[in-house]
């Protein structure tokens, strides 16, 4: 690419409008007589509602009506008109279906009233008979069930490797290990919410907090048999998602039939309580058994994973695929088992599978390195792997030991003691620990639109999200940089179902997929643009191909002689109208599938443990990622922070506590769900190490939102063996486990 745009740091385009709230989020959009929806939410987790009154709410002046299974208008009936792009095999939910209850917290009535606050009062007066049925929601008690799913919706189980049995049994230093991952929920600062615009032809405007509007649009159009051209679904902004976005909510669908049988505009605000009623991240255990030679080297790795779903559909990650892809093994069995119990099905949360998977990984490999009394570090390069094994491809590029070098460097690795409780400071207990991690690069198709206008000006679209993940900028900055024009006359345009074909915005492959068709585009009118410039009288560029000359400050030169150019604004005289359009669907390339393309990390963190009272600071981390070509280092550098602080959370803090007698999550607010805060996150340092990928895509990018989290919590975890000689092996380490 030409031009100076790509890898400056530069701000966010839309960063003043989100600081000055001219940004607009679902619950923002209004609309005249506008109705508001309050869910009313089950009180038992399994079995019938027998009776449901709502006379009382409907007596209320101002409730418009009260939405039942018993009033709901009549639905289509086959699974597939429920599942959408993220779905995992199984039945999906369908909201007021029918009187029976699956999970605690399902929504059994919509309230639709004048104002929120008269919804909310009319949705305490609905009264409502169960008839309660036996339910399970207790994870452990239902391992020995455990069942391999027919289909998965991840990666299945790579086929065993070697001998692995013979040579567990024959390497002289082995481990048994066990680890557990609680279940935790997404909690965005902005709740799920859906505002349908009513018009006066009958059509709807449908403004929904989501991951992809054309997964809405798809979702909607299925569920309601009506034409996708009827279906128009808006989402400029969304205030966080990590994957709670990537399904549509139960919100958008009771907000659409609100809309269609009153024929008014209506809007439907989840609140934070409620947000714990649908998809979390999966509880999952974690069963290892390791074996390697008295210097070092894997002889046999066994994994064995146990997860949670629902009872109504199966729901995988790929936890299991990380030993073949971070360590060389010849001889490895996996398997990935499921746990079907009495709740919502899981969802996909920030590197789902990765985050779990790698976790229990490097926790176990760091028990084997200590086993053999051998630096975490060493330990890694002596089983460094060259390739995937699971899949038997090379990697597209992989820096990962440049990660351990100059993240080591930064943090002073080389100074470490390597017995637990060696290192002190005061009263605190000092460790040092270490992990690595990997992320799939991986592309998706996608489309793109770009109208060059005759004043030099540049809009490019595409129908993809921005999450708070600078998608709006780093699109405007391929864009800006392919053509050579200054930033500020370029315009990206996402979040609207009629753009081109967009991906959902999740899997870290928005830049890959969604970028790759921005430079593809802009490629297509910078060909049209050298062409009509050979059209200028006397044109200075006459006979040149675009390898000769140069797109940059709205101009085209000769690269052996920059004084000879054309003005872009001159060419678009040429072009009908005075301006270029251009549309491309882009797809991965064919030969991205003999290699295995993957972003890495390596994480050094130090904690102190206060040795009286078992509280611990995370004091420093250095995160060193091999990311590809940082399109922009500013918005790449707050990916990779917010992916530490949510790994110190999640190491620490973060768990959805599953009440077994309610067959509900407790701790369902941000009162007693825990999250990181200011106090508790100290010095973090993020290196991007440099890493040349011509194979991964045609930017040589790779994303970058989920390689941040992966190796943080088991680094963290690490650093308090060091400095405990404690091995907790269930998160979230809290005092309790340490004292």
């Amino acid at each position: 690419m030409t031009g100076d745009k790509i890898g400056t740091p530069a701000n966010r385009v839309d960063g003043r409008a989100k600081v000055t709230g001219e940004a607009k989020y679902a619950a923002e959009f209004t609309a005249p007589d506008l109705l508001y929806g309050f869910v009313v939410n089950s009180a038992i987790a399994k079995g019938k509602i027998t009776k449901i009154d709502t006379s009382k709410a409907l007596a209320l002046e101002g409730v418009v009506e009260v939405f039942t299974h018993e009033n709901r208008p009549g639905y289509v009936w086959f699974d597939k008109n429920y599942q959408d792009q993220d779905a995992p095999p199984g039945s999906p939910f369908r909201p007021l279906y029918d009187n029976e209850i699956q999970f605690g917290m399902q929504p059994i009535a919509l309230v639709v009233a004048e104002s929120f606050e008269l919804a909310r009062y009319a949705g305490m007066l609905v009264e409502v008979a169960y008839e309660q049925e036996a339910f399970d929601s207790d994870f452990e008690a239902n391992i020995e069930n455990a069942y391999e799913p027919k289909q998965y919706k991840a990666t299945p189980p790579p086929k065993p490797r070697g001998t692995p049995d013979n040579a567990l049994e024959s390497a002289p230093v082995q481990i048994e290990t066990t680890y557990s991952h609680p279940s935790e929920h997404h909690n965005p600062m902005e709740m799920h919410a859906t505002t349908v615009v009513w018009g006066d032809d009958g059509k709807m405007t449908i403004y929904d907090k989501i991951q992809g509007v054309q997964n809405s649009q798809k979702y909607i159009s299925q569920a309601f048999a009506l034409p996708m051209e009827e279906v128009h679904v808006i989402s400029p902004f969304v205030g966080g998602g990590f994957g709670s976005g990537l399904r549509p909510q139960y919100q958008l669908f009771l907000t659409v039939l609100a809309a269609r049988e009153l024929k008014r505009s209506v809007r439907l605000v989840l609140t934070r309580q409620q947000m714990f009623s649908f998809g979390h991240r999966p509880k999952t255990t974690l069963k290892f058994k390791i074996g390697a030679s008295g210097d070092g080297k894997l002889e046999a790795l066994q994994k064995d994973v146990f997860a949670e779903t629902s009872r109504f559909e199966d729901y995988t990650e790929d936890v299991v695929i990380w030993p073949g892809v971070l360590y060389k093994c010849d001889h490895v069995k996996l398997s990935h088992k499921l746990v079907g119990l009495d709740v919502y099905t899981p969802l996909d949360m920030r590197a789902p599978g990765g985050t779990t998977g790698i976790y229990g990984l490097e926790c176990a490999m760091d028990e084997m390195a200590y086993k053999l009394k051998m630096d975490p570090l060493e330990f890694r390069l002596k089983n460094y792997s060259e390739k995937d094994q699971n899949k038997d491809l090379p990697f597209s590029s992989k820096e990962l030991k440049e990660c351990y070098q100059q993240g080591a460097e930064k943090f002073g690795w080389d100074k470490r003691s390597l017995e637990p409780r060696s290192m002190k400071e005061g009263h605190n207990l000092i460790g040092w620990g270490m992990a690595h991690g990997a992320w799939e690069a991986k592309q998706k198709p996608a489309a793109a639109k770009a109208v060059l206008e005759a004043n030099g000006n540049l809009t490019v679209s595409c129908a993809t999200a921005d999450i708070g993940t600078g998608t709006y900028t780093v699109m405007s900055q391929i864009a800006a940089d392919t053509l050579g024009l200054p930033l500020a006359a370029v315009t990206f345009k996402l979040g609207d179902s009629t753009l081109p074909m967009s991906p959902l915005q999740g899997g870290s492959w928005t830049v890959s997929s969604v970028g790759s068709a921005v430079k593809a585009v802009c490629d297509k009118v910078k060909q049209k643009l050298l062409d009509l410039a050979q059209q200028v009288a006397n044109s200075p560029v006459a006979g040149a191909d675009l390898a000769s000359v140069a797109f940059s400050d709205g101009k085209i030169s000769l690269n052996r002689d920059p004084s000879k150019a054309v003005a872009l604004t001159t060419v678009l005289k040429q072009a009908e109208g005075g301006a270029i359009e251009e549309e491309v669907s882009n797809e991965p390339a064919e030969e991205q599938s003999n290699y295995a393309p993957y972003a890495h990390s390596a994480t050094f963190v130090e904690v102190k443990v206060d040795e009286d009272l078992g509280t611990v600071k995370v004091t420093r981390v250095v995160s060193a990622i091999a990311g590809g070509r940082i399109i922009n280092p500013k918005t790449a550098r707050s990916q990779i922070l917010g992916g530490v602080v949510w790994g110190i959370g999640a190491a620490m803090e973060e768990e959805s506590v599953m009440d077994n007698n309610l067959g509900r999550f407790i701790n369902h607010d941000l009162d007693k769900y825990h999250v990181p805060v200011n106090a508790d996150i100290h010095d973090v340092e993020v290196i991007f190490v440099e890493e040349k990928d011509d194979i991964v895509n045609p930017i040589g990018a790779k994303g970058l939102g989920e390689i941040g989290i992966v190796s943080v919590a088991p680094a963290i975890a690490n650093a308090i063996f060091h400095a405990t000689g404690k091995r907790v092996r269930e998160l979230p380490i809290t005092l309790d486990k340490l004292l």
